[in-house]
């Protein structure tokens, strides 16, 4: 068996399976446990799959157990990511205070930002850092630093949060359903979510279409409480809902 030929096995039986050992993935292939783990080394490398402790979760199911770093997620559903944010830029007006959440959906919607009058706040490092490097009025909320996802969290966080009534704000979610709302797989994270919109008028969550019908570990918000801008093949059902936006790739 080539080389590309059993990376590609691999890819499938993890994505089958959603999680597959590097035993499993040995026996199955008929290859040493060496061979396996590197392999994985470079399916992890070029974001086909996420490698754990002791084998691979396809990337589909790791962003609903636990929050992928952001060199994971660079460039998944990029082309929904940058439709959605080509839409929602323009919504900032000069007057606006702007709350950006942390992430990569976010973290496209950088670049499509033109509104300088605008005063920016985020719990992301890596966001202020580009949006200041731009010459962005923008302001960075204290805590401690989360490495994994370039954010910050905890005590200090939440005490700066409470300060701001923000007149517009954007977010990303890990998963969407009307039954459990917005949710993310980390609980420090899924407060600072949680507090930033309830402080928030005009609240905007940007989803591509693989979030929809998925729940992650902690709820952030009601379904109803946001608009959800979305891009791709989205589930027929959501179609009825009135803060439900579409817009085309």
């Amino acid at each position: 068996m080539i080389a590309e030929e059993r990376l590609g096995r691999i890819v499938e039986m993890v994505e089958r399976r959603g999680t597959a050992s590097v035993t499993e993935l040995a026996s199955a292939l008929d290859i040493s446990e060496s061979t396996i783990r590197r392999d994985l080394d470079k399916l992890d490398q070029a974001h086909r799959l996420v490698k754990v402790h002791g084998g691979a979760t396809a990337l589909e199911a790791a962003h609903l157990t636990r929050d992928l770093t952001l060199s994971e997620r660079y460039g998944l559903h990029a082309e929904e990511k940058r439709a959605i944010c080509a839409h929602v830029a323009p919504l900032v007006g000069p007057d606006d205070l702007v709350y950006l959440d942390a992430g990569s959906t976010v973290e496209e919607l950088l670049s499509h930002l033109t509104e300088r009058r605008a005063r920016y706040v985020t719990d992301s490092v890596s966001h202020a850092m580009k949006l200041a490097g731009r010459g962005f009025h923008v302001s960075v909320l204290g805590g401690e630093l989360k490495s994994a996802t370039e954010s910050l969290i905890g005590p200090d966080t939440i005490a700066t949060l409470s300060r701001y009534h923000f007149t517009i704000g954007f977010w990303g979610v890990n998963g969407i359903t009307p039954e459990s709302g917005f949710t993310s797989p980390e609980s420090n994270e899924a407060l600072i979510k949680q507090l930033s919109m309830e402080h928030t008028t005009r609240r905007y969550v940007l989803a591509d279409a693989s979030k929809f019908d998925s729940t992650s570990l902690v709820g952030f918000g009601p379904f109803s409480s946001a608009t959800i801008v979305t891009c791709g093949d989205v589930p027929e059902r959501y179609k009825a809902f009135e803060n439900v936006v579409e817009v085309p790739r």
